[in-house]
């Protein structure tokens, strides 16, 4: 069986372009909270949902400014909200990206493997004659769970 679901290449200069990207975001990225696990556990979440409901009591809030104490900053929760939405295409475009990256980095590891057992078997085969007992018995140990090759 031999797979080849990707053939890609990476040159210097893409991994470079690569890099200085991913340094940009991080820069960008910098100001962005990092919630504890705790933390997303407890703070309350907008959600499909309650969107609506949120975008409702802003545009209400903000037309109704003199029924809103003045502890409840208006201003502050219209602010978020622009950039909430801002922010969101570019962060589909990152996920977007992460999920390409990471199928990329499955097919490679999947095209490895797979060609690493088609050798194996034949090495298994051809190995007995040919010279390769002692690297096909240490290539056997990932087969056999905790089993010590043969000596």
């Amino acid at each position: 069986m031999n797979q080849h679901l990707i053939s890609l290449s990476l040159s210097d200069n893409d991994l470079a372009d690569i890099d200085a990207a991913l340094k940009t975001l991080e820069d960008r990225f910098a100001g962005f909270l990092v919630l504890t696990p705790e933390e997303r556990r407890a703070i309350p979440k907008m959600g499909d949902k309650t969107e609506a409901f949120c975008r409702q009591t802003l545009t209400v809030s903000s037309q109704n400014t003199s029924a809103i104490p003045p502890g409840l900053d208006t201003a502050s929760a219209e602010a978020d909200l622009v950039t909430l939405d801002r922010l969101r295409p570019r962060l589909h475009r990152l996920r977007d990206l992460l999920s390409r990256a990471e199928d990329t980095d499955m097919a490679l590891g999947s095209d490895i493997y797979s060609f690493s057992l088609d050798a194996y078997a034949s090495l298994k085969i051809a190995g007995k004659g040919a010279g390769l007992e002692t690297l096909r018995q240490a290539m056997s140990v990932r087969f056999n769970r905790g089993a010590k090759p043969k000596t």
